[in-house]
C-alpha cells in the first residue's frame, strides 16, 4: 500500500513545558486526560506527530532568515537569491559553529528541536495509549505508527549529528533536570532499526480502511531502514570519521572499524522492499519520452510513493521556483553542476556521446533534464497562459532589454537556471489552478538506487547493472543496441560507483538527499570548495554563446562541517553531552 499523509486539523494540543528544550514542548491549556480520554483528540495528538515529517524538506525552511530554502542550498546543487547569511550559506562558507547551528531556521524547523519535540510526542503518547478509548486492533496499529515517527526523526538527527542521546519511552516533565550523555552511533543505529523492525512486524497484518488511507505502513518502515543501513554502511559512518577522532569521541561519530558486511546489510533490507512487490516506477514513455518521471510528483496516487507528505491542493513551488516572468521567487536556481550532470539521451556523458552539440547544449539530453531545469530556449507557460519562451541570456543593463528576459547582469546571482523539478508545467505563479502535488520523503527510485549502491561497493557491480538500466529506461533514454542504456559493460565497483552517485544525484535532485549524500561519501570537501559554476549567455541576434562562469557566493567546507555541531545551548546544559570533533 502506498502512504500518503493527510492531516485533520488538530485544534488541542498538550505538552509540559520543561528546563530545557531538549524536548520542549508548550502547555495550551487542556490536560492530559482531556486529550487522552478522548478518541478524536488522541488521533489527533497523532496526527500532529506526522505533520512535522516534512520539515527538512521544506523549501521555505529558512525563510524566517532574512533568506529562504533548504538543505540543497548547502550543495553544489543550487545557488540562492542573495548571499545573505541563511544557513545554507553559512554552512557552504564555513561559518557553521555550535553557536549559530540553529541560527536562521523557521520556527521550530530545525535539526535538533523538532525532533526531540516529537519524540516526546511520542513517547507521551505511548503512555496515556494503554487507557485511550480505542480498540486493542486499533491501539496496536496506532504504537506501530508512533514508534516508525518515533525511528523518523531519530534517523534525521543521526544522520545530522552521529550519535545523540536515546531517552527511551521516557517523557520529561518540567522540574526534571536533564543531563543525558550521548548514545553511540552504533547504539543509535541499533535502536532505529529494533524500533523500525518492530513497527513493520505489526504493520505487515493491518488492513487499512479508506479513513485511514495515508498512515504509516509497513513498506515505509522497511524502506526507512534500507536507508538507515545504507547511510551507517557510507564511508563517513563506517570507520571514515572515527579514525581521525578521539578515543573519547569515535564511538560517537560512526562505528570505529570499517566492516564491509554493513553494505550487504543495506542491500538486503533495499532488497526486502524491492522483492515485496507493492511498489513500482511510474512509468509513461508513450505520451513523450519521460512522462512517468515528470507525472509521479504532480500524483498523490501512484505506484512509486512509498512516503509521502501530502499538501493540500496548491502551487507553492511554482510560487518558489519559477522565474521572474512566471512571478515566481525563483530561490535555490540549479547550479551548471548539477546541469553538466545530465547525460545524453543516449545515456553517455556530453563529452562522450555523438549527441551533444556545444552550440545547442541542451538538446537530445536525458528526458529528465527537460523535467527539471529550465535553461535558455525553453517554452514553459506564461502567466497568462500560452507557453512563451524563456530567455536566460545576460543583459548588459540593470534591467533586461527584452522582458522575457530572466537572467540580468552577471553581478545578480544568477546561474544561468531555473528549477522546474516537481513543477507542473500548466502552472504560472499567477495562472489559475492548483496541483494536487506531495513532497516525496521516500520513492522506489531511491530504494533501486539504495540497493545498487549497496551491492556495486559489498564487492558485486554486476549486479546493480539491472536497476539502473530500470531507472533509465522509465527516464527515456535509448536503449542502445546493446540494451545497456549507455552504461559501460563491465565496470569494476570503483566506475559503478561514479556512476550511481551521479545517476543518485540527477534522479533525487531537489529531495532533501544531496546534502546527506555528499556527507555519507566524503565528498563534500571536494565539491564545496572555492565556487558553484553558472552558465553565462551571450546573445547576438538568433545566435547564442555559452561560457562557463562561476557564482559569487564562496564555499569554504571544513572537514569537522561533516557532522553538525551539537548545539551550544544543549552543550551548556547538559555537562555530559561531548561536541563533535572540529568545533
Amino acid at each position: 500500500m502506498k502512504i500518503f499523509i493527510f492531516l485533520i486539523a488538530l485544534t488541542s494540543t498538550i505538552y509540559s513545558c520543561q528546563n530545557s528544550k531538549f524536548l520542549d514542548d508548550k502547555t495550551v491549556g487542556i490536560s492530559a486526560e482531556d486529550v487522552f480520554t478522548d478518541s478524536v483528540r488522541t488521533l489527533g495528538f497523532l496526527n500532529r506527530i506526522y505533520q512535522d515529517m516534512g520539515y527538512s524538506f521544506d523549501s521555505y525552511r529558512f525563510s524566517a532568515a532574512g533568506g529562504s530554502g533548504n538543505m540543497e542550498l548547502a550543495t553544489d546543487n543550487a545557488e540562492g537569491n542573495n548571499n545573505v547569511s541563511v544557513w545554507g550559506n553559512a554552512y557552504a562558507q564555513g561559518v557553521i559553529a555550535p553557536s549559530n547551528v540553529l541560527t536562521g531556521f523557521a520556527a521550530n524547523k530545525d535539526l535538533w528541536n523538532t525532533p526531540y519535540t516529537n519524540i516526546r510526542r511520542v513517547n507521551l503518547l505511548l503512555a496515556k495509549l494503554p487507557n485511550a478509548p480505542f480498540t486493542p486492533a486499533t491501539r496496536t496499529r496506532m504504537v506501530a505508527e508512533a514508534r516508525f515517527l518515533r525511528a523518523f526523526y531519530y534517523y534525521n538527527m543521526v544522520a545530522a549529528f552521529g550519535g545523540i542521546p536515546l531517552v527511551g519511552d521516557r517523557v520529561f516533565e518540567i522540574n526534571d533536570l536533564i543531563d543525558l550523555p550521548r548514545n553511540t552511533f552504533d547504539e543509535s543505529i541499533n535502536y532505529i532499526v529494533q524500533e523500525l523492525d518492530a513497527a513493520a512486524a505489526t504493520l505487515a497484518s493491518v488492513v487499512y480502511r479508506d479513513i485511514d488511507f495515508g498512515r504509516i505502513t509497513n513498506g515505509a518502515c522497511l524502506a526507512l531502514k534500507s536507508r538507515v543501513l545504507l547511510y551507517a554502511a557510507s564511508p563517513l559512518f563506517n570507520g571514515g570519521l572515527s579514525s581521525e577522532a578521539t578515543a573519547e569521541l569515535s564511538a560517537l561519530v560512526g562505528y570505529p572499524n570499517y566492516d564491509k558486511n554493513r553494505w550487504q546489510n543495506a542491500a538486503t533490507a533495499a532488497e526486502a522492499v524491492i522483492s515485496s512487490h507493492k511498489y513500482a516506477l511510474n512509468v509513461d514513455n508513450e505520451t513523450r519520452p519521460g512522462n512517468g518521471f515528470y507525472q509521479v510528483f504532480l500524483k498523490r496516487i501512484n505506484s512509486e510513493y512509498i512516503l509521502a507528505y501530502n499538501r493540500t491542493t496548491q502551487k507553492e513551488l511554482e510560487a518558489y521556483y519559477l522565474p521572474p516572468t512566471r512571478s515566481g521567487s525563483s530561490v535555490m536556481k540549479p547550479t551548471h553542476n548539477l546541469v553538466a550532470a545530465f547525460p545524453m539521451r543516449d545515456g553517455k556523458p556530453t563529452d562522450e556521446s555523438p549527441l551533444y552539440d556545444p552550440n545547442n547544449p541542451y538538446t537530445n539530453r536525458d528526458p529528465r533534464f527537460d523535467y527539471s531545469i529550465i535553461y535558455n530556449g525553453l517554452s514553459y507557460v506564461s502567466n497568462t497562459g500560452p507557453k512563451t519562451t524563456i530567455y536566460t541570456y545576460m543583459s548588459n543593463g540593470s534591467n533586461p532589454a527584452n522582458p522575457t528576459n530572466d537572467a540580468y547582469t552577471p553581478n545578480n546571482y544568477s546561474t544561468g537556471y531555473y528549477s522546474r523539478k516537481m513543477l507542473d508545467e500548466n502552472l504560472a505563479t499567477n495562472t489559475a489552478g492548483s496541483t494536487e502535488r506531495g513532497w516525496p520523503l521516500i520513492r522506489y527510485a531511491e530504494i533501486l538506487l539504495n540497493y545498487a549502491e549497496a551491492i556495486n561497493e559489498a564487492g558485486f557491480p554486476e549486479r546493480a547493472y539491472d536497476k539502473l538500466k530500470e531507472l533509465r529506461q522509465r527516464a527515456g533514454i535509448f536503449p542502445g543496441s546493446d540494451r545497456m542504456y549507455g552504461l559501460k559493460v563491465g565496470m569494476n565497483v570503483e566506475q559503478m560507483r561514479i556512476v550511481i552517485q551521479n545517476e543518485r544525484r540527477i534522479e533525487l535532485a531537489f529531495e532533501d538527499h544531496r546534502f546527506n549524500d555528499i556527507r555519507r561519501w566524503m565528498i563534500a570537501e571536494n565539491v564545496l570548495k572555492g565556487f558553484n559554476k553558472t552558465i553565462i549567455i551571450t546573445r547576438n541576434g538568433n545566435t547564442f554563446s555559452y561560457l562557463v562562469g562561476s557564482a559569487l557566493r564562496p564555499l569554504n567546507f571544513r572537514k569537522a562541517m561533516y557532522l553538525l555541531p551539537i548545539p551550544l545551548s544543549e552543550i551548556q546544559k547538559m555537562p555530559l553531552m561531548r561536541q563533535n570533533p572540529g568545533y
